[in-house]
């Protein structure tokens, strides 16, 4: 399979097979946290996975929408700037994936090293340490309570179970906050019927705030 693209002044005929050898550049719009437009072309910043734009994050008081703000990150980053990108791979979305950087600066490192990316495990271990540093420092996403970007991803195409308990004098919600805290929420409390009960990340039901606190939950603060 190839892809045709017009990147800058160029014209590029890519195979999968030469992906990796082959160099682009331009001016670039941001599209989310990890992902550019060059050209016409969605590019995807590899090895890096940010806050979804939908994302939000919890912070002391409130909840902070770090989508948005990873995304306003890199675009003050590349504002104006030159990027150079080295073609990786098209993912199932059509995206290419590349390496890209400015002024000699990986981009993806950056944003890692800023606190608005995750290292993306799952495709490299490249920026493992740069997101050591970044929570040690406790920049961007690490000043927050969140929730790794895949595991939103998953969370938000999970099937949730019907708000009904399976015991109808059982009530007590128990939830997994996005830092992995256990919190149980009681009927008649303000975000009880936000909650929704999804056990593939550990949530239940409990028959009573007893019940709830001895196995280890704790009560809305």
């Amino acid at each position: 399979m190839g892809l045709n693209g017009q990147i800058g002044s160029r014209l590029f005929f890519i195979t999968l097979a030469l992906a990796a050898q082959v160099t682009f550049g331009g001016s670039a719009t941001v599209v989310d946290g990890d992902t550019l437009r060059i050209s016409g072309e969605l590019v995807r910043v590899f090895g890096v996975d940010a806050p979804e734009a939908s994302q939000m994050c919890n912070a002391a008081v409130s909840k902070v929408a770090c989508g948005r703000e990873a995304s306003e990150w890199l675009r003050a980053h590349i504002a104006g700037r030159t990027l150079q990108c080295v073609a990786v791979e098209r993912d199932r979305y059509g995206r290419i994936v590349a390496r890209c950087s400015v002024q000699g600066v990986d981009v993806g490192r950056s944003l890692v090293e800023a606190g608005w990316a995750t290292a993306y495990r799952k495709y490299s271990l490249q920026y493992v340490d740069a997101e050591a540093r970044a929570k040690a420092a406790r920049r961007g996403i690490w000043a927050l309570g969140f929730e790794r970007p895949e595991a939103y991803r998953r969370a938000k195409t999970a099937k949730v179970t019907p708000e009904a308990p399976p015991n109808p004098r059982c009530l007590v919600k128990g939830n997994v906050g996005s830092t992995g805290a256990r919190i149980y929420h009681l009927p008649g409390s303000r975000d009880y019927p936000k909650v929704r009960i999804n056990p593939q990340k550990g949530e239940r039901w409990f028959c009573s705030a007893s019940e709830a606190a001895a196995a280890g939950w704790r009560p809305v603060r």
